[in-house]
């Protein structure tokens, strides 16, 4: 399994395609449906679904073009399956242009891990940035993309409409630093880290430590 990381947007939401020889997931389409779409061009592969951390407008600006250019389901927390065609709720109202998608086909099973295609992965909750944040946990390719949750030397923002401050850093204890510190992080924006960097020198649980 290899990852191709496609920042996207204003914010430059990090989009990415999780692929093998011939298929692929698509993680947060955020923005930019063409460059997206050269990116699959270019590694070659075709896209078997969409799943997504969560629903804020960032990572799901390219959605609607994604899924009908490639006939392909979404895949959602079911806490946010009506945020996707409520711009008030993912946010895009506080933009330039109201986003509203369709509901998407499927919605995730935490109890289960998840099977699309040759792609295996646990999800699991990392609510608090937004009440149906989740991570996705590959455990063959030793990597977990975070979304909004975890970022390097950061965590997602707690001051937003739907945000939970008091869940967020005890989901990222309870669900992410239980993996192995080699893991590679795979965050909804900015550059790549592991777990065992970010429990050592992430501020925000520093602090928790010191205290």
């Amino acid at each position: 399994m290899q990852v191709k990381q496609i920042e996207t947007g204003a914010i430059n939401e990090n989009c990415y395609i999780i692929y093998n020889n011939t298929e692929a997931l698509i993680v947060d389409p955020g923005a930019e449906t063409n460059k997206i779409k050269k990116e699959l061009d270019n590694l070659n592969v075709t896209p078997l679904a969409v799943i997504l951390t969560h629903t804020h407008y960032d990572h799901i600006g390219a959605l609607e073009d994604i899924r009908t250019d490639y006939a392909i389901p979404v895949y959602v927390s079911a806490k946010e399956q009506d945020w996707l065609g409520d711009p008030s709720l993912n946010l895009s109202t506080y933009t330039n242009f109201d986003l509203r998608a369709n509901p998407a086909e499927y919605t995730f099973d935490l109890s289960e891990s998840v099977t699309i295609g040759p792609f295996s992965f646990d999800v699991v909750a990392t609510p608090g940035h937004s009440p149906g944040g989740v991570s996705f946990i590959f455990k063959e390719a030793a990597c977990v993309f975070s979304g909004d949750a975890l970022f390097k030397g950061s965590i997602g923002r707690t001051d937003l409409p739907g945000s939970e401050s008091e869940k967020l850093i005890p989901a990222v204890e309870e669900m992410l630093f239980v993996l192995p510190d080699d893991y590679t992080v795979y965050p909804g924006h900015n550059d790549s880290t592991t777990i065992g960097y970010e429990k050592q020198t992430n501020p925000y649980f520093r602090k928790r430590k010191d205290s």
